[in-house]
């Protein structure tokens, strides 16, 4: 499916009832949806990810996007001694109606706290999404999950123009960032994680 296909079925008034994120539990649970699929729930709609290249069968997985997450992975480990979980396309839970997998995910917490559930939005102060031809998806509908659950930093790895975009100050009553930073091949950008902690990365480092 793709974004704009999914803008219209959630704007439209065909009677679809939305799925919660208990329901979609209990949908793998019983077999209705096959462990390791790779799906995903966004505002109440499951939704194949798409990791591949622009214009790739949708199923494969683009090199490049590969590297941004193997480079992201990496650069976010000292966040590890500081008390964070670094969680690579596992689900966060954004009642009522979105489980998203983020390409890379920054926890605070210790595995164990995520043993049977997994991080809350208040666990969760920064997230990144990998964008090939996911682009336009990321750009609208996750980034209005993660606004509307008050997610305080959203990172879109944007691999089509070779830059990364910072989104920051979640309004979560109209589902947007307030502030969005663009940064271009030879920057540096500085992200908040908590009060006292910021991860630090250059672009180059994350785009091939």
């Amino acid at each position: 499916m793709t974004a704009t296909q999914l803008d219209e079925l959630q704007k439209s008034k065909m009677g679809i009832r939305p799925l919660t994120i208990e329901q979609y539990h209990r949908m793998a649970e019983t077999g209705i949806l096959q462990s390791g699929e790779p799906i995903e729930l966004l505002n109440g709609v499951i939704v194949y990810k798409d990791r591949s290249a622009v214009g790739a069968p949708p199923m494969t997985v683009n090199p490049s996007h590969s590297f941004a997450i193997d480079q992201i992975t990496e650069l976010c480990q000292p966040l590890k001694r500081r008390g964070f979980r670094i969680r690579v396309q596992q689900p966060i839970s954004l009642p009522p109606g979105s489980e998203p997998e983020p390409d890379v995910a920054i926890a605070h917490g210790k595995a164990r706290d995520f043993a049977k559930r997994h991080p809350s939005p208040s666990e969760v102060p920064c997230v990144f999404e990998v964008a090939d031809s996911s682009l336009p998806r990321d750009r609208t509908t996750k980034l209005e999950a993660y606004a509307r659950s008050g997610i305080p930093t959203y990172v879109i790895v944007n691999l089509i123009d070779s830059v990364v975009e910072v989104y920051t100050n979640p309004i979560p009553d109209e589902g947007r960032f307030e502030e969005l930073h663009t940064f271009a091949r030879g920057s540096s950008l500085s992200l908040r994680i908590s009060n006292r902690i910021s991860l630090d990365l250059q672009v180059d480092e994350i785009i091939a």
